[in-house]
């Protein structure tokens, strides 16, 4: 499992959270994902890490660094504490309340796109609580469209219009997701709702008005001659697809075979078909690996070589410590994140950080 690539912070300020924390920790690193637990001084033990500040000064300056935030304290601590920093639900990170002895799992904010309510699920599940999720697609077992965008890795471009399609979904209304083009998507992840396939964006609209709503899948992004348009549209919510790169980085004598299966598996666990993804990217000196650009190869995609100075340059919040070794080899710290994430184009953000199987590191860069 590869989510919540930036990491998880959990916050404890009692002696009893602190205990909770610590188990929320384990459950979330046998999900395969990454966690922190911070808490005060005096109650710091087995890898909790002090904070040496306020709680709201705390979440202040962890906010937008990490993918989810969950504190194991009184629900309304958490709320006043991220109430001045929150922007947007596509933009928010996860935030989860849990009570100090964890009986009860609270998603509180960015449920769907953020990944709350689905972290909400793998705590509970793993600590052995409730889960508590009010958003009302949940409640009715449908996927909202936050929710199909997030799995399906896509961004939404009219979010003005989530209201009245997730309306839609509640009222158990009929919903047709339509997708323009050849475009490839797991079709598991779009749930019950009727899949069509169109040309282009007119022809998306007028199945789209056969429904009482529906969503637009779409490589491009949306038209002025569409939001132009004369005829009267049900409502519809636009996903545009982003742009997909795979970073790779290799020993020597890492085989064809090792890369190849190094991706499969990280793409698997990404839930991310590799249809979807836009091209691989490396350091320039592996132009002379065959092992490499047979990989590629095989896996149908192209693969871009950038050079040691450009990924050196790359500042970016998402990157992982350098490596010394690496740094030693060929004069910079890492490869396949750097390489991920500067091919990826604008906004770009790592959703698989550097994953090491069989001598291959490999990671997964989105960007629009």
């Amino acid at each position: 499992m590869k989510m919540y690539a930036r990491g998880i912070a959990v916050v404890a300020i009692t002696r009893v959270g602190v205990e909770t924390a610590l188990k929320i920790k384990e459950a979330l690193n046998n999900s395969g994902l990454t966690s922190t637990v911070y808490t005060l001084k005096k109650y710091s033990k087995n890898g909790a890490v002090p904070m040496e500040k306020t709680v709201a000064d705390f979440v202040k300056d962890t906010y937008g660094t990490v993918d989810a935030l969950v504190g194991v304290m009184a629900t309304g601590i958490t709320i006043r504490a991220v109430a001045p920093l929150l922007e947007s639900k596509l933009t928010d990170p996860a935030v989860i309340g849990v009570d100090a002895p964890g009986r009860f799992i609270i998603s509180l904010l960015a449920g769907h796109y953020g990944g709350a309510n689905e972290l909400t699920r793998i705590i509970a599940e793993g600590i052995g609580a409730t889960a508590v999720i009010t958003t009302a697609t949940d409640a009715t077992g449908k996927k909202s469209v936050e929710e199909l965008a997030k799995n399906l890795h896509l961004i939404i471009q009219n979010p003005e219009s989530l209201a009245a399609v997730n309306s839609v979904l509640v009222n158990g209304d009929r919903m047709v997701v339509v997708i323009v083009g050849d475009i490839e998507i797991p079709f598991d992840q779009v749930g019950c709702y009727e899949i069509k396939r169109a040309q282009n964006s007119p022809e998306a609209l007028d199945i789209i008005n056969n429904y009482d709503a529906g969503v637009l899948i779409t490589p491009e992004p949306l038209t002025l001659e569409l939001l132009q348009t004369d005829k009267t549209h049900k409502p519809f919510a636009i996903l545009k697809t982003k742009r997909m790169i795979v970073g790779l980085g290799a020993r020597k004598d890492s085989s064809t075979d090792s890369i190849i299966k190094a991706v499969d598996k990280v793409l698997e666990e990404a839930h991310l078909p590799l249809a979807s993804v836009n091209s691989f990217a490396t350091v320039d000196i592996k132009r002379n690996s065959p092992a490499m650009i047979k990989a590629a190869e095989w896996l149908g995609k192209p693969l871009e070589f950038l050079s040691v100075d450009a990924l050196r340059s790359l500042n970016h919040k998402d990157l992982s410590p350098d490596s010394k070794l690496v740094q030693e080899k060929i004069g910079v710290g890492g490869v396949c994140e750097r390489a991920a994430l500067l091919t990826a184009g604008k906004n770009p953000k790592l959703i698989v950080k550097k994953t090491k199987l069989d001598g291959v590191t490999v990671a997964v860069a989105e960007g629009e």
